[in-house]
């Protein structure tokens, strides 16, 4: 069977994505893995399905590189936002339904992609971390200078903390440049070593860095793909509304490959 895909990358978070509107593409984890190899395959940090969804533009169903289909993909969202529009399915503006329900995207005149992300409703917040759920579990760890951290090995140790199985936790540590810019590296379940850049794990950390504080924030993030922007609001210390996740979305190159 041969499957027509469009590649895509957000900051360097890169994807392969299939046109499933039709409803007959049936993959096994085996296979997603394939695809995502990047030695013996297309290679991605993880694969989308495009589907056909009632009462909105489409449907998002996201699998990570080791081939599960796993949670919410900021990055991704945004991505698949740029794949909807190149088919013809949108204008500039989006609603889709994810695994963690409805988001909104709206395609900017720059070409970026801005998506709601879902409120965060709690989280934990000490001088040394914090975790919270972005549509994705995320650790964020303080450090002072984040390009001297070993981020598979010291994130692959708390991913695998008994608290956090069996399902495990993305790692993101984070270094402060000033009151509204931060420099974030992210290890990823699913993937299993440091992304270019992680969606979900920049918004966790933008809003951990808030930390306590209550109102309007807007925040610049240095990863190694590229910058991302948050805003969001918050009207109380432990939890976030408005969030929006703001980047590039871009197509890399189609074709056609052998299942």
């Amino acid at each position: 069977m041969k499957i027509k895909f469009v590649k895509y990358q957000g900051t360097g978070n890169d994807f392969v994505l299939i046109d499933d509107r039709a409803g007959n593409v049936v993959l096994t984890t085996a296979q997603v893995a394939a695809l995502c190899h990047r030695r013996f395959g297309i290679g991605a940090d993880g694969l989308m399905l495009l589907q056909h969804c009632q009462g909105h533009d489409f449907k998002m169903v996201y699998f990570n590189a080791d081939g599960n289909e796993s949670t919410m993909c900021g990055n991704g969202g945004r991505c698949i936002t740029a794949f909807a529009r190149d088919l013809g399915l949108i204008k500039n503006k989006a609603s889709f339904v994810a695994v963690d329900g409805a988001h909104t995207a709206i395609i900017l005149e720059d070409g970026q992609v801005s998506l709601q992300m879902n409120d965060v409703q709690e989280m934990i917040i000490s001088k040394k971390f914090a975790t919270l759920n972005t549509g994705s579990p995320h650790y964020v760890q303080w450090v002072d200078n984040v390009s001297k951290v070993n981020v598979f090995a010291d994130g692959y140790a708390v991913r695998h903390r008994p608290e956090y199985e069996p399902a495990g936790i993305n790692v993101n540590f984070v270094q402060t440049l000033s009151d509204q810019r931060i420099k974030v590296r992210t290890y990823e379940r699913g993937v299993e070593d440091e992304t270019y850049s992680c969606g979900t794990g920049v918004t966790a950390a933008a809003i951990a860095v808030a930390g306590h504080a209550i109102g309007s924030f807007n925040t610049a993030i240095e990863t190694p793909g590229g910058i991302l922007q948050v805003s969001f609001t918050k009207h109380s210390s432990l939890s976030a509304t408005n969030i929006k996740l703001i980047g590039p979305a871009v197509r890399v190159f189609e074709g056609e490959v052998e299942i």
